[in-house]
């Protein structure tokens, strides 16, 4: 029984020696979150050149969506009752039209001409094949590029000569921002000639 007692009261020495040792360290530091890089702020580049980016993806994927052998297709050709289409652009139109405007626009922002004539509102004449208008479409873009990364809070309101012509100037910021906007009115009726050829828009299939 007083052995018992002996190592009992060891047990309660033991503890409260240790109580003791652990009430008198510090407290542990909690961990220093480690510092967020910040977003970089935005630019007027950066921000013209993301709906650049966000027309190409939808426009040159609409483009390629259509099979070649529908490039020359026009709603006229379907004979819809009521409907009015006489003398519409086809498909192949539209691209170049919207392409050989990028050049006109942005090429008067960077100096650069579109590599071929076009003479008419439909884009360059010889271009005939799917591969030569999507190619022709996709540069265009490279140049669309060139000309929102070259804009700064400086110049973005300086103006250069209308490419349309006339005596009024335009600033590089509307120049750059019409192209897009510009080309978003043709997209949506391309939209509607792949529709008419049982073709989802690619932007509009599900992920």
């Amino acid at each position: 029984m007083k052995h018992l007692q002996v190592l009992c009261f060891l047990a309660l020495l033991s503890f409260s020696i240790s109580m003791a040792a652990q009430s008198g360290a510090p407290a542990a530091k909690p961990a220093t979150p480690a510092p967020q890089a910040q977003p970089a702020p935005p630019t007027i580049a950066a921000d013209v050149d993301r709906q650049v980016s966000m027309l190409e993806r939808e426009f040159v994927g609409a483009a390629e969506a259509m099979p070649e052998d529908k490039f020359n297709f026009a709603p006229a050709s379907l004979n819809i009752p009521g409907s009015e289409y006489k003398g519409v652009r086809t498909f192949a139109e539209q691209v170049k039209h919207v392409a050989a405007t990028n050049y006109l626009l942005w090429g008067a922002i960077t100096g650069d001409k579109s590599p071929l004539e076009s003479k008419g509102d439909n884009g360059p004449d010889s271009l005939k094949t799917k591969a030569e208008i999507i190619k022709y479409l996709k540069d265009s873009y490279a140049l669309g590029h060139k000309a929102a990364k070259s804009l700064t809070a400086e110049n973005a309101v300086s103006t250069v000569a209308s490419p349309f012509g006339g005596p009024n100037p335009m600033s590089r910021l509307f120049l750059a921002t019409f192209s897009v906007a510009h080309a978003f009115d043709h997209y949506g009726q391309m939209v509607e000639y792949l529709r008419m050829n049982g073709i989802i828009p690619p932007a509009s299939r599900g992920q």
